[in-house]
């Protein structure tokens, strides 16, 4: 049986806008934009994975998070549990701190832009809730 990596994975909002990083080419689904975030550890919970690694790939401190959904994406090659949470209390201005490139996109642009494909049902519920 395959292995399922919990994910952290933060929409960060602000007002009309989420801020998005693109993955490093080496990595897991390379050069595609993801929601930043991070595996969560075995000691920790889905909130303080959260907090961790947005801190240390964005240089923010998390204020406060909601749950938003849940996604469950089998890759062939990975197994994921992606515990996606609404980042919209943070102190700083999120900047790409491993050198990746970031941007804040519009809710509604966010469909021009390529995901991986488990991101793809965030997106769509992003969207629907703006409507």
């Amino acid at each position: 049986m395959m292995k399922i990596v919990d994910v952290a994975v933060g929409v960060i909002q602000r007002n009309d806008q989420i801020f998005v990083s693109k993955r490093a080419d080496d990595l897991h689904q390379g050069g595609l934009w993801e929601f930043p975030g991070g595996k969560v550890e075995s000691d920790e919970t889905v909130e303080h994975a959260m907090c961790r690694e947005l801190n240390e790939e964005l240089g923010i401190i998390v204020h406060s998070q909601s749950e938003f959904m849940l996604i469950e994406h089998d890759y062939g090659d990975k197994h994921v549990r992606l515990h996606i949470h609404i980042i919209d209390g943070f102190e700083g201005e999120p900047t790409g701190m491993e050198g990746q490139l970031t941007q804040w996109v519009r809710i509604d642009e966010l469909h021009r832009l390529s995901f991986p494909e488990a991101n793809k049902g965030i997106i769509k519920k992003l969207q629907t809730e703006q409507d």
